[in-house]
């Protein structure tokens, strides 16, 4: 009996929770949630420092290709519209369409470039510590 009281009190704030939203209108799906990023590496442990949120909207244009680049913190992203790769150094690759979210690698020397036809338009998410860059060019290490 005292099992079936503790599994049913540590199951009762995920039922509230997803029914938080069920009588009003409102949805709410979780696009992504991991511990890894989208080449299978675990996520870093969280700096030092004063947490900083860095949102950005990035719009590649078809064909473009954004620079080598790396990011020192965590970070995750929603494709809006578009298709984008995204291919690391060591020849990783990861297409992701229009609707797809993607937890970016860390520390990890990567590009992205618009491989369809339309726009990409991507909105990410950077956790970051305050005064210290999110995304760091090849040539600036």
């Amino acid at each position: 009996m005292k099992y079936f009281k503790n599994t049913l009190l540590f199951l009762l704030p995920l039922v509230i929770t997803s029914n938080l939203y069920a009588d009003n209108g409102i949805e709410k799906k979780i696009l992504i949630k991991s511990t890894k990023s989208w080449n299978g590496a675990t996520l870093p442990n969280y700096s030092k420092g004063q947490p900083e949120i860095t949102i950005a909207r990035i719009k590649i244009q078809p064909g473009e290709k954004l620079p080598w680049h790396y990011h020192p913190f965590a970070n995750a992203g929603v494709l809006i519209s578009g298709e984008l790769t995204v291919i690391t150094k060591d020849g990783q690759k990861n297409v992701l369409k229009a609707g797809e979210a993607i937890i970016a690698v860390v520390d990890t020397l990567h590009y992205g470039f618009n491989s369809g036809n339309t726009i990409v338009d991507i909105i990410m998410v950077y956790a970051g510590i305050e005064n210290k860059p999110v995304t760091i060019l090849e040539n600036k290490q």
